[in-house]
C-alpha cells in the first residue's frame, strides 16, 4: 500500500468538463498555430501533410490549456523560454560537435538561459533538444516556427481561457476597491507578497503556484474555517424584519430626516412592497437640491433570498461595495442583513 502511495497518482481526478475544455483548447490552438506558420512561410511545408508546428509545442499547449495557473505556463515563460532555448541550441550547433555532445549541451544552455531570463518553461528543454537534433541551418528558425508558434498558442490561450471561464495569464493582485495601496481587509493579516514568495522558494514550490494564487488559497481556507460555525444559518435567521423604508418619491429633506432619526447607513427603497434599490447615507453628501428624490439617489444593489447561507452573506458583504443586502421573497422585500448584523454574529465566540 505504501508503494502504491509513492508511485500512484499524485493529483486528484480532474473533472471531465475541465479535461475536455483543456483538450479542445489545445487542439484548436495547435491547429491555429500550424495555419499561421504556414501563412508566414508557405514555401517551407504544406498545411495538411507537413504542418510547420514542432513537437515541443504539444507540451507548451498542455501547460497553457491544462494548467493555466502555473507560473511555467505564463506568456513570458512560453514565448521567451522557447525562443531562448532555440537560440541556445543554434549557438551550440555553430561548434560543429557530434549530436551526442551538442544535444545535451543545448539543453544545458537552454536551462541556464531560461533561468537567467526568469522564463522557466519545461518544453523549452524539448525545443533545445529538437533544434540540436534536426540542426536547422537558418537562424530564422528561432523566430519561425518557435517564437511565432509560441506567441500564437499564448494568444489563443488567452482567448480560450476567457471564453471558457478560466483566468489566463496569471492572476495578479486585484487593486483596492477604494483606490488605495492597502490590501483588502481579508488579506491585511497575511504575510506580504515578498514573504510568501520566499516561502514558496524554500518549499521548492515556486514553479507550481504563484504568490497571488497562494494568497487566494490561504484566504479561501481561512474564510472556510471562519464560516464553519455559521453552518445551518441563513439570511432568514439574521435579517431585520421591522424595516424602515422610503418611497421612490421621498424628497432629499425627508431622506436626511430619516437617516438622522434612525442612524442607519442604508435605507431600502420600496414601491408597494417591491424592492427598488438602496439609498446609502453617503449618497446625500454634497447634494443640496431639494427636488432630488430617493429614486434619483438610489442604486440597484442586488437582492438575495431568505435561504441564502450566512457564509455567502459574509463573503458578499466583505468586499466593501455594500453596507447591506436586501432579502426578497416572492418579489416582496422581507428583510435586510447589514454588516453590523454579521459583525455581531462573528463576534459571538470572542465575547463568550
Amino acid at each position: 500500500m505504501s508503494l502504491w502511495r509513492a508511485l500512484g497518482p499524485a493529483v486528484p481526478h480532474p473533472k471531465w468538463t475541465e479535461a475536455l475544455r483543456a483538450a479542445v483548447g489545445a487542439g484548436l490552438g495547435l491547429a491555429l498555430a500550424a495555419c499561421v506558420l504556414w501563412v508566414i512561410a508557405p514555401q517551407a511545408g504544406t498545411l495538411i501533410s507537413h504542418p510547420l508546428i514542432i513537437a515541443p509545442f504539444g507540451a507548451s499547449a498542455f501547460l497553457i490549456f491544462s494548467v493555466p495557473n502555473s507560473p511555467l505556463a505564463q506568456p513570458w515563460a512560453v514565448v521567451i523560454g522557447n525562443t531562448l532555448s532555440a537560440l541556445a541550441a543554434l549557438v551550440v550547433l555553430q561548434f560543429g560537435l557530434p549530436a551526442l555532445a551538442s544535444a545535451p549541451l543545448a539543453v544545458t544552455l537552454a536551462i541556464l538561459a531560461m533561468a537567467t531570463a526568469r522564463a522557466m518553461h519545461p518544453p523549452g528543454g524539448a525545443v533545445a533538444l529538437f533544434t540540436a537534433l534536426t540542426a536547422p541551418t537558418d537562424w530564422n528558425f528561432a523566430a519561425s516556427p518557435v517564437l511565432a508558434g509560441s506567441a500564437v498558442l499564448v494568444m489563443f490561450g488567452v482567448v480560450w481561457a476567457h471564453s471558457t471561464g478560466r483566468a489566463y495569464p496569471f492572476r495578479q493582485p486585484a487593486p483596492s476597491p477604494h483606490g488605495t495601496t492597502d490590501q483588502t481587509p481579508a488579506r491585511r493579516h497575511l504575510p506580504p507578497p515578498g514573504a510568501l514568495a520566499d516561502l514558496l522558494s524554500r518549499l521548492r514550490l515556486e514553479a507550481n503556484i504563484g504568490v497571488e494564487d497562494l494568497t487566494r488559497l490561504i484566504t479561501a481556507a481561512e474564510a472556510e474555517a471562519a464560516t464553519r460555525p455559521l453552518a445551518g444559518l441563513t439570511a432568514r435567521h439574521l435579517m431585520s424584519r421591522d424595516l424602515v423604508t422610503v418611497a421612490p418619491t421621498a424628497s432629499l429633506p425627508e431622506l436626511a430626516a430619516v437617516f438622522h432619526h434612525h442612524h442607519f447607513k442604508t435605507l431600502p427603497m420600496v414601491d408597494a412592497g417591491h424592492y427598488q434599490g438602496l439609498v446609502s447615507e453617503e449618497a446625500l453628501v454634497g447634494v443640496s437640491d431639494p427636488a432630488l428624490t430617493a429614486a434619483d439617489l438610489a442604486h440597484s444593489a442586488p437582492a438575495t433570498g431568505p435561504e441564502t447561507p450566512a457564509a455567502e452573506l459574509v463573503q458578499r458583504l466583505a468586499d466593501g461595495k455594500e453596507q447591506a443586502l436586501p432579502i426578497v421573497e416572492n418579489g416582496q422585500l422581507v428583510g435586510l442583513v447589514t454588516r453590523s448584523d454579521l459583525i455581531a454574529l462573528l463576534a459571538r465566540p470572542l465575547s463568550s
